[in-house]
């Protein structure tokens, strides 16, 4: 399912900055404007990644038609607005998620061969064995 919100884009000396006006002014910002789409897209995919995780409600989108530009440009206190713009931003967060936050990565490690045969003899999977312990150390859930 593609999920759509409006971005604020607003141009500063050093590139964009982009805010989310119905994610609580969810922020990224870019060096060119290309930088800043991409990482546009990458914020809204995280933001709606994590609050399906944590079992929370994404908000509602408003549409196009419901941001102001200058509203919001005040609320952050811009005072330039001469190139700043609103655009829409749609993620298929399963699909984004998928090939950027779920991916797997192939690690190599060492063990010593008697505790290698005797995990291996009781059927102990490694990955998943690693995993559980690397969340453990790490206070993961």
């Amino acid at each position: 399912m593609v999920s759509v919100y409006p971005a604020y884009f607003f141009k500063e000396k050093n590139g964009y900055s982009v805010v989310f006006p119905d994610l609580n002014f969810l922020s990224t910002c870019g060096t060119s404007l290309e930088e800043a789409m991409q990482m546009a897209l990458d914020c809204l995919a995280g933001y709606l990644y994590t609050l399906q995780k944590e079992g929370g409600d994404a908000p509602s989108s408003s549409p196009l038609s419901a941001i102001y530009p200058n509203a919001i440009a005040a609320e952050l206190e811009i005072s330039d607005v001469s190139e700043a713009f609103v655009n829409m931003i749609a993620v298929d967060v399963a699909a984004y998620a998928k090939e950027h936050f779920e991916k797997s990565v192939k690690k190599t490690l060492t063990l010593p061969a008697w505790l290698n045969d005797r995990a291996a003899a009781a059927g102990i999977n490694f990955s998943q064995t690693l995993q559980e312990a690397l969340k453990q150390k790490l206070g993961c859930s």
